[in-house]
This record gives C-alpha cells, sequence and structure tokens, in this order.
C-alpha cells in the first residue's frame, strides 16, 4: 500500500527547511561566540535552525493525511499585484518619494485580495503609509526624500 501525503504540508515544510537551512549555513560563516557573548552570527544560526525545525514539523504533519481538497489555482489577481509593486517601488522610490510610493504600493497590496473593497484598501493604505512614514523615514532616518523631485514638491 503507497504511503499517503499531503502535497501542501511537504513543499511547505521543504521550503521552511530550505531557507533555514540556507540562512543557518550563512551565518556558520560569521562568528557565532556562545549564548552569554553572542556574535553576529549566533541569532541568524538559532533563528535558521528554529526554522529547520519547523519545516520539518510541518513537513511530518503531512504524512498519512492527504489532501482533502482538489488543487486550488494560483490568485493571478494577487500575484500581479504584488510583483507590480515590487517593481513600482524599485522603478519610482527616487523620483516619487517615499509617501507617493508607499501610498501606491499599500493600496495595491490591499486591493490584491478579492475580499477588500476600495474603501478599505484607502484606509488601509494612509495608515500603512502613515506608520511607515513614522518608522522608517522619521525614527529610523531613512535617507529618502518624502516626496521626490517628480512631484516638483
Amino acid at each position: 500500500m503507497a504511503t499517503r501525503f499531503s502535497t501542501k504540508d511537504l513543499v511547505s515544510g521543504g521550503i521552511f527547511v530550505a531557507a533555514g537551512a540556507y540562512f543557518a549555513l550563512e551565518a556558520l560563516t560569521y562568528d557565532v561566540g556562545t549564548a552569554f557573548r553572542m556574535g553576529p552570527g549566533f541569532m541568524p544560526l538559532l533563528l535558521g535552525s528554529v526554522l529547520v525545525a519547523l519545516g520539518l514539523a510541518v513537513a511530518a504533519s503531512g504524512f498519512n493525511k492527504p489532501d482533502a481538497d482538489k488543487p486550488l489555482t494560483p490568485p493571478w489577481r494577487a500575484v500581479v499585484l504584488i510583483i507590480g509593486g515590487i517593481v513600482f517601488f524599485g522603478a519610482t522610490i527616487r523620483g516619487l518619494g517615499f509617501v507617493p510610493v508607499a501610498l501606491v504600493l499599500s493600496f495595491t497590496a490591499a486591493m490584491a485580495s478579492r475580499l477588500n473593497s476600495p474603501v478599505f484598501a484607502v484606509l488601509v493604505a494612509v495608515t500603512l503609509t502613515v506608520l511607515c512614514t513614522l518608522i522608517f523615514v522619521i525614527g529610523l532616518g531613512m535617507s529618502v526624500p518624502w516626496f521626490g523631485p517628480w512631484l516638483g514638491l
């Protein structure tokens, strides 16, 4: 009798294991130190190892548990909007500035879900733009203009 398994759990666990192993192995190129005198590689090694353990647990939970539902179709609207938003951010951050780009990117990310209305997406976009401006531009001193030269402000 063939072993039945959940493809979703195995793939998810495999992605976690691959990402965690990559970060843990990269962390070994830095000085790890000890628990009392942590080096720059200590936390990435620890977190990468935890991610590997979680990935193994997710993958193990997928054995003897077949997928009950049919495969889902990819959410193409979300894929296009999120990837397009990232490209938009990279292409326009210097010209438009932080505030307009964050506003547009937050709006498109909120509209990636079919469950969100345009009014809710605007509220999310304004809130995230204000919070990101406070955290990154003001709090952390990120050196990007609030409004860029393309806007003439």
